[in-house]
């Protein structure tokens, strides 16, 4: 099946038309974490006049190489299952396999070595049953990853995640070049940036600031401390509130 693709600017030009129903024509600031991050650097670059102040949690201004193939790599699993069927499955059976695979994927790649030493270690899935005895017996992070990604599964569609996946990859704030599309951005930026994070790399952050930074839009970095890497922006996001309590008060 062929599908039309949807990007990240779509989401928001949906997001601007719910907004201009109710009668609003200025937001005091966008925010968002990880997608919702490129979100709202899309709405500051897009619609620079509507929005006073961004706020992007572990998340860059554009999708990298490196990115792009991680996302492809996310995807893959629901592509090689036979039940996808080139997205043709509805009232049939799922491509669940694929899906729970994939999001297995994404749950560690969003997590940190920390994390998995500390929940983890090199413990066996099942008591008596030593990895290095059998191709069956398992580590207990690899039994952890399966029932967390079938647990996702659940609750997901796989032809979304794929939808999402690309959106993703074709992401660039303001749709034009990086530099350009960043250049737009002419609100107040506060970037929060978890110093771990496997998905969107410190030095993305920063370079996404300089750039936003280089015409004299105002934009500064809240680094965060913990053990979860991507997943840091969320659960770690404490250590940024007075920060954030200051740049929304100016």
């Amino acid at each position: 099946m062929d599908f039309p693709i949807v990007t990240i600017r779509d989401f928001v030009e949906v997001q601007k038309a719910l907004v201009e129903s109710l009668g609003i024509t200025r937001l005091h600031a966008v925010i968002g974490a990880s997608m919702g991050a490129l979100q709202a650097l899309e709405w500051a670059a897009s619609h620079p006049a509507m929005v006073g102040r961004v706020i992007p949690a572990i998340g860059a201004g554009w999708a990298d190489p490196f990115l792009v193939g991680w996302l492809d790599s996310w995807a893959t699993p629901i592509r090689l299952d036979p039940n996808w069927n080139n997205g043709d499955y509805y009232g049939k059976a799922p491509p669940s396999a694929g899906l729970a695979a994939a999001l297995k994927l994404v749950t560690l790649h969003a997590r940190w070595i920390e994390w998995a030493d500390k929940s983890f270690g090199r413990a066996w899935a099942e008591e008596g049953k030593d990895p290095a005895a059998a191709i069956a017996n398992r580590f207990k992070v690899e039994a952890a990853l399966d029932a967390a990604g079938a647990a996702r599964a659940k609750v997901a569609d796989a032809n979304h995640f794929l939808y999402l996946a690309k959106a993703n990859q074709l992401f660039v704030a303001g749709g034009e070049t990086i530099e350009k599309g960043l250049a737009r951005i002419e609100a107040p930026v506060l970037l929060i940036a978890a110093k771990e994070d496997l998905i969107f790399f410190p030095q993305r952050i920063e370079e996404t600031a300089r750039l936003i930074a280089a015409d004299g839009t105002p934009a500064e970095i809240v680094w965060l401390d913990g053990t979860d890497g991507h997943l840091d922006g969320i659960t770690a996001i404490g250590q940024a509130a007075e920060r954030l309590k200051a740049f929304l008060e100016r």
